[in-house]
């Protein structure tokens, strides 16, 4: 597929959709978090919907994906159920995960969403495995590594991109650069002048970088990888320059714990790419204002019956403790 053809065939509708349904989710977390109802720590990516709502949309159905700690709109994205992954992070028995999981550990099958952890990098080898076993069956299916910046520091990630690298392996390597891992930003962790999809680049890897906060960058980009990934090109690695707005974990803002200043957040929010992204469809007539604020209706509705299944859905019962948990059985 050519680029103009990428062009054309750009959702942009469901784009917009897809970045209202992730943003009212996580804002709604944001604010009925301090209840104290759910059960686990939360890690938002409120700021950052502009990639997962892309590469939802690039990815099929029978792809497969995994995440880390941040996962809620790759999990989403990727097709998964609102009202199961918010049961998930109220510990209920209706729960992606039954209950066991919690916020940083989803995991839904029937949407090929094979699991996130909260272990830095601890998906990256899962991921390329998939890929493997895809390659093995002989499918055209994708398998997608979500990863933030500072998994590009741990030594898995090498280890895998090189293993996939040399074994041509269908697996779509997707990093959000949100500056920062927990506290720490890029200039106390890279030396200057690195860049991260450079150095992927010395693998031997395809690469390509750019603005996460334009979806239809994300689009194009992902869609040229994933079919080059489709017809046997092997293995790609995309960067795309993100923000987090809320603290690395929890529902609040913490621009004023130091290691951040308030002017650089008010920068990144002034290229918040739901609002800019709806602005410009806009502006270019591809959608109305009657449209939009049905958007904004279907949406509120979603957010407020998945909170509503949540609420009222059982915790799981106790004698469900040990199952699907694995454990290695006395020697004889």
């Amino acid at each position: 597929m050519t680029a103009s053809d990428c062009q054309a065939a750009i959702p942009r509708r469901d784009l917009l959709l897809q970045m209202k349904r992730l943003r009212a989710l996580e804002e709604t977390i944001a604010e009925r978090y301090p209840e104290g109802r759910m059960r686990c720590p939360v890690h938002l990516s409120t700021g950052q919907e502009g990639v997962s709502a892309a590469v939802g949309l690039v990815l099929r159905p029978t792809d497969l994906a995994v995440s880390g700690h941040r996962a809620h709109t790759h999990y989403l994205a990727k097709g998964g159920s609102m009202p199961r992954m918010l049961a998930e992070i109220y510990g209920k028995g209706t729960g992606c995960s039954r209950g066991k999981g919690g916020s940083m550990h989803l995991i839904d099958e029937s949407v090929g969403f094979k699991g996130s952890t909260a272990i830095v990098g601890g998906t990256v080898p899962v991921g390329t495995g998939l890929g493997l076993s895809i390659k093995n069956r002989g499918t055209d299916q994708v398998a997608c590594v979500f990863l933030g910046d500072a998994v590009v520091e741990e030594g898995v990630f090498f280890e895998s991109v090189n293993f996939a690298v040399l074994h041509r392996l269908p697996v779509l390597y997707v990093c959000e650069n949100n500056l920062f891992s927990v506290y720490s930003p890029l200039s106390v962790r890279q030396p200057p002048g690195r860049a991260i999809h450079e150095m992927v680049a010395g693998l031997g890897i395809r690469t390509a970088h750019g603005d996460g906060n334009d979806p239809e960058f994300v689009y194009t980009t992902c869609r040229g990888m994933v079919d080059g990934i489709r017809a046997g090109h092997g293995p790609a690695f995309v960067e795309f320059a993100t923000y987090r707005w809320r603290e690395h974990c929890g529902p609040h803002f913490d621009n004023h714990i130091g290691y951040r200043e308030e002017a650089e957040y008010l920068a990144w929010k002034e290229r918040d790419p739901l609002t800019t992204y709806e602005r410009r469809l806009l502006t270019n007539n591809v959608v109305t204002d009657d449209e939009v604020t049905a958007m904004n209706e279907a949406v509120a509705t979603e957010v407020h019956e998945a909170f509503a299944f949540a609420e009222a859905s059982p915790f799981p019962a106790p004698e469900t403790a040990s199952d699907d948990v694995f454990s290695r059985g006395a020697a004889s």
